[in-house]
């Protein structure tokens, strides 16, 4: 009886089958190729439409954001923040991701970059980020990156070729965890703020681990995904992140989003955001 149902259950899925891609020949035929991306756009306008969650970069009202991330078994075992898989994480419009959104809430609402004029240095810059800020008439916006062509400059963030005291703010996400001298990036970031300067300077974080590993004789691509969940990574970041900004000379504060939503007027995590990533906050004083 089991085996019975579970043959009718498998011929109604391929018959379900066979009639979509039915419906698809016909429509390719029937719909002009010039109309097609018209008409996928209002498709997935529809599919993704929804009051859950609304985008804060195109404003788009969601039923839910779309999956992303790697599925390296480490970053499972050592749960590691804003590496692993998420499957609500990527705005399905704007392209925009969970890490994103949550430092442009930050900046949005607990800093006067939009108010204030600021030159600010923007390292390895996010896409809707970038946007955002490039259109701001009080920023003084630089982007910055070794190897992408798509940025105003080159730099090594270990060498960073500007004088002390710069910039005002410096965004620099998902960055240190691809270099080897980490603390000599930092040093660089701290030594070209202004005294009063802060940074955003995100990274993957394992919230199972206290101390930052790290093997610097683990060089091939594949030795580096099954160590620290991805072929460019060079370590993965612990509880000990903290400890090596401040190691630096900064002042750092950290920012959980989730947990004070309701004080910008927001319902928790409206935006989808990654609940258990914090965001970090590098002030320099001196």
């Amino acid at each position: 009886m089991v085996r019975g149902l579970s043959i009718g259950r498998w011929e109604l899925k391929k018959e379900q089958e066979t009639v979509k891609n039915a419906i698809k020949a016909f429509l390719k035929v029937l719909v002009p190729v010039k109309l097609r991306p018209k008409l996928r756009a209002i498709y997935r306008r529809v599919y993704y439409f929804g009051f859950k969650y609304k985008c804060p970069f195109c404003h788009s009202h969601l039923r839910t954001f779309t999956p992303v991330g790697l599925e390296f078994p480490v970053l499972r075992e050592k749960k590691v923040v804003g590496g692993g898989y998420r499957g609500n994480a990527l705005c399905p419009f704007c392209g925009s991701y969970d890490r994103e959104r949550l430092v442009y809430l930050y900046l949005l609402h607990k800093t006067n970059i939009f108010e204030n004029p600021q030159k600010v240095l923007h390292v390895a810059p996010e896409a809707s980020l970038a946007d955002m800020l490039r259109k701001q008439a009080s920023v003084d916006y630089l982007t910055a990156d070794l190897y992408s062509n798509g940025v105003m400059v080159k730099i090594d963030i270990t060498n960073i070729p500007f004088p002390d005291n710069s910039f005002d703010s410096i965004i620099c996400n998902h960055v240190f965890e691809h270099i080897i001298d980490d603390r000599k990036a930092m040093s660089e970031l701290y030594r070209t703020l202004k005294a009063g300067g802060w940074a955003i300077p995100q990274v993957p974080l394992s919230l199972a681990l206290e101390k930052t590993y790290e093997d610097f004789s683990i060089t091939s691509t594949t030795g580096r995904e099954k160590a620290f969940g991805q072929g460019d990574h060079v370590r993965i970041y612990a509880k000990d992140y903290k400890d090596r900004l401040e190691h630096t000379g900064f002042k750092v504060d950290v920012f959980k989003w989730v947990t004070e939503s309701e004080n910008f007027g927001g319902r928790r995590n409206r935006f989808g955001l990654n609940e258990e990533e914090c965001l970090f906050l590098a002030s320099r004083y001196l």
